[in-house]
């Protein structure tokens, strides 16, 4: 088992990397001495490796109880996280008790939520399943649930007490899911690591076959490079908006495609080209770097334009993004591999135009 250490100081936590390791939360919990658990999960997450996590609680005698949501970004709302009070209220967690979020992006941005709202916040474990999840949302300490005008606009910032990342459940993962987490672990390469990036490139077909060293190699050091930025920017007042590349056009397809569309990895694909052609357009990075992108995209056979959607409507939806402030969006934009920058200064016909082609298949 690798570990991989978020340094905020009282807040510090672990990021523990291996196999077969979900039967050690109970132990951990035990060490902690929380009083209950809530696992929030999906169905069919729990059947395929909840016996390894449940044997582990049972075998520390800790008292816990399961619910489960619906599949899908559509079930990030409200309406679920009251249901998951009113489940939490009548097991009778307090603030010694522990939220367990088992399973992809969407199960740890809402049990998050409801772990740091619940009795004004009480302890958090994430148990990432899907690869994006393994390598972005399960560390950082964001929550968040969505509004109908837009993505993860209510939340909060709740940092975990540890993050359980058990390579087996990628096993079981349908492809589109390994595709949509490679589009968080190629952003790591352009925002933060040129060697990393070459890595990826050389490696592609390991990483589609699933080889579990390569798979072990390209989480850890996905989780190194956003431990670095959180521990030195954990509200992203600064440094951490880097991580945002790609996600200011992202999250307006997902919106104006309903979340049904795209997978919010594939979204972060078409959204970093967005961002890096803005930035070829603006002379801040070159041709041949938008193509090196595009090409290992390709290479993970994810989509590099979102042909057929409205240009003008998605320009509208960025204003509503997070980073937007005072009326300005605040791009990430590329100048090289590994250098990133924020700029608030993108002409809108710039923008448009270059939405235009990605709407048009260009």
């Amino acid at each position: 088992m690798e570990k991989v250490t978020v340094n905020l100081g009282a807040a510090s936590y672990e990021i523990f990397i291996g196999t077969d390791i979900l039967h050690g939360v109970g132990e951990f919990i035990a060490t902690k001495k929380f009083t209950k658990a809530l696992v929030v999960t999906q169905e069919k997450i729990f059947n395929l490796h909840g016996k390894a996590l449940v044997d582990g609680l049972d075998a520390q005698k800790i008292s816990y109880t399961v619910a489960t949501i619906p599949d899908g970004e559509t079930s990030k709302n409200l309406q679920e996280a009251e249901k998951l009070f009113t489940r939490a209220i009548e097991f009778g967690l307090d603030r010694k008790s522990v939220v367990i979020a088992f399973g992809g992006g969407v199960v740890g941005d809402l049990a998050g939520f409801v772990a740091a709202t619940f009795l004004r916040g009480i302890n958090l474990i994430q148990i990432p399943t899907t690869l994006l999840a393994q390598v972005d949302s399960s560390v950082g300490g964001k929550t968040a649930v969505n509004h109908a005008l837009g993505k993860n606009l209510i939340g909060a910032f709740h940092q975990p007490r540890a993050v359980f990342i058990d390579l087996n459940c990628l096993a079981t993962l349908p492809e589109r899911e390994i595709k949509s987490g490679l589009g968080e672990v190629v952003k790591y390469g352009v925002i933060s690591d040129e060697k990393f990036f070459a890595y990826l490139e050389a490696n592609a077909d390991k990483i589609l076959q699933r080889d579990v060293e390569t798979l072990s190699h390209i989480v850890k050091r996905s989780c190194e490079l956003k431990a670095e930025v959180v521990g030195k920017d954990e509200r992203e007042s600064g440094l951490r908006r880097i991580l945002n590349f790609g996600h200011t056009l992202a999250h307006a397809i997902e919106e104006q495609t309903h979340y049904k569309k795209f997978r919010h990895g594939e979204a972060v694909a078409i959204g970093m080209i967005g961002a890096a052609s803005i930035s070829r357009e603006l002379g801040k990075t070159t041709s041949a770097n938008v193509e090196r992108l595009k090409n290992l995209l390709r290479r993970f056979d994810m989509l590099t334009t979102c042909a057929g959607l409205d240009a003008d409507k998605l320009y509208a939806v960025t204003f509503r993004d997070k980073k937007t402030v005072g009326g300005v969006v605040n791009w990430v934009l590329m100048k090289n591999f590994g250098d990133v920058e924020i700029c608030g200064n993108v002409p809108e016909s710039v923008v448009k135009k270059i939405f235009g082609g990605l709407c048009d298949g260009d």
